[in-house]
């Protein structure tokens, strides 16, 4: 038989113990919802994309300093942790392995193509990450083949799309040409091209394709010539043999329009064909930095924080953090886990955002893609990219 005085020393030791459990539970708990999140990042520092690398890496950090000073989300900082690449798929796999493996990631940026494609089946299998990055390839779009992927901005085929509704308005009926590279990212957006110029009228009277890079082109030239398009459009290159295609062109006398596509579209990029350059158009998802109507918030913040130009790659970087970010605000709002199927769930309510200036109307969410860009002029005595359209969007 227990006695009295030894059963009410059991009960108050119980109730000691709920007490303290009552107490180290909630500050466990609480300590948890501190944790910071992480952000983590294949990035080409190096190599040769090292160009749009730095400026991506550059708006990445910005935004998440600018997040970070202002409380974070919910109260937790985001810390970003990035690896050079070089641009290349085994080392992109390689970092990624590297940072998920010693990081619990939740939000993660991606160089290329070919990483987003070999990483896939690894994103599917952690289930904890939702991913963007430098790809714009259509493929990406498929929201039940990438569920836990998306792209800031207009997939390839979206960007001529948006170049092509503008000629249709601009000059209904016009003769069109398309140029493009002899890879996957040149032969992406053809078929939809095709398409597209039938159903708004236009008429396509030449496809030229060439190897990329500095090539000889006077052959491609002379076919463009006999065609004699209103437009040309450029794809699937960075620069050459754009300049060269002009310099020829111009000097046979064709009067026919260029334009070119995102990657083609910086601001030095543009300027670094010459005199040439002079009314070269494209496609752009953002605004430019020195752009006179860019006065949101975040467009005057990077404007302080980096006095000088930043490239069309840093507002990628940028907004690929803002909305990233925006995903997992949304999720812990809703009190559900930071895992990919939510964070995607989340990105995918996004409705009417405004971006602060980056670019230029409200944006939603409602695929893997943004199909909303401007067309903009090359003014080669002002040095700068001026916008000869409204926004459009193929929502």
């Amino acid at each position: 038989m227990i006695d009295k005085r030894t059963l009410l020393a059991a009960l108050a030791a119980s109730v000691l113990s709920l007490g303290t459990l009552a107490q180290t539970k909630p500050a466990s708990a609480a300590a948890a919802s501190k944790e910071d999140i992480v952000f983590g990042a294949s990035v080409p520092l190096t190599g040769v994309f090292a160009f749009a690398g730095i400026g991506i890496d550059q708006g990445i950090r910005d935004y998440l300093q600018i997040l970070n000073e202002g409380g974070g989300i919910n109260g937790r900082k985001v810390k970003y942790i990035a690896e050079d690449t070089g641009y290349k798929v085994d080392q992109s796999m390689a970092v990624f392995k590297k940072i998920t493996g010693q990081n619990k990631v939740n939000l993660y940026y991606a160089d290329s193509t070919g990483f987003v494609k070999t990483v896939n089946p690894e994103l599917e299998r952690i289930g904890s990450i939702l991913m963007t990055g430098a790809s714009f390839a259509k493929e990406i779009s498929n929201a039940q083949k990438y569920p836990m992927q998306f792209m800031v901005g207009p997939d390839y085929s979206e960007m001529v799309g948006i170049l092509l509704q503008y000629i249709a308005k601009t000059k209904p009926g016009a003769k069109v040409a398309l140029v493009y590279s002899d890879t996957e990212f040149g032969k992406d957006p053809v078929d939809t091209a095709r398409a597209d110029a039938k159903r708004l009228g236009l008429n396509l009277v030449q496809e030229v394709v060439t190897p990329p890079g500095s090539v000889d082109i006077s052959t491609e030239v002379i076919k463009l010539r006999r065609a004699d398009p209103d437009y040309t459009i450029f794809h699937g290159y960075v620069s050459a043999p754009i300049p060269e295609f002009i310099a020829q062109a111009r000097g046979q006398g064709m009067k026919t329009q260029f334009m070119g596509t995102f990657w083609t579209m910086d601001n030095s990029t543009v300027m670094k064909m010459g005199a040439n350059a002079d009314g070269f158009m494209g496609v752009m998802p953002y605004r430019y930095y020195y752009d006179a109507e860019g006065k949101g918030p975040m467009m005057e913040k990077i404007r302080k924080m980096r006095p000088e130009y930043q490239s069309t790659a840093y507002m990628q970087g940028f907004l690929a953090a803002m909305l990233l970010t925006e995903a997992a605000r949304r999720t812990l709002d809703a009190g559900n886990e930071l895992n990919g199927k939510n964070l995607k769930t989340a990105l995918s309510s996004i409705r009417n955002f405004d971006t602060g200036g980056i670019i230029g109307v409200p944006l939603s969410i409602k695929g893997n893609s943004i199909p909303i860009g401007r067309v903009y002029k090359a003014d080669f005595k002002q040095q700068k990219m001026v916008p000869v359209s409204d926004w459009i969007s193929l929502q």
